[in-house]
């Protein structure tokens, strides 16, 4: 991998979790005509695991404990895991007092 994709990559993954997140927060979790991803729902499967995920999290960022459980009982979780992701990829790859023109070579 080069050192540009190097760099680029945590920032990309950094601005998709940015994205999903804004979006969960700024949608209408009661609604009922989302885009969805579910693959098991595109196969035309009743049973997919993470159904549900989605909105749960939305519930959360709308304030709305109760009604996240009840949509999904690991959206806290999830949400915990993305902003953990999320805190990694930047303390990781962001430091705004270090650059590479000005490190000490041996």
């Amino acid at each position: 991998m080069t050192t540009l994709k190097k760099i680029k990559a945590p920032y990309f993954e950094l601005g998709c979790w940015l994205l999903t997140l804004g979006y969960l927060a700024a949608i209408n979790p009661a609604a009922t005509d989302h885009f969805e991803l579910c693959v098991f729902k595109w196969l035309g499967l009743t049973f997919c695991p993470g159904c549900g995920l989605g909105h749960s999290i939305s519930w959360l960022l709308h304030g709305n404990l109760s009604r996240s459980w009840e949509q999904h009982p690991l959206g806290v979780l999830a949400l915990a895991v993305l902003i953990h992701r999320m805190y990694t990829l930047l303390k990781n790859n962001f430091n705004p007092f270090k650059h590479p023109r000005h490190e000490h070579r041996s």
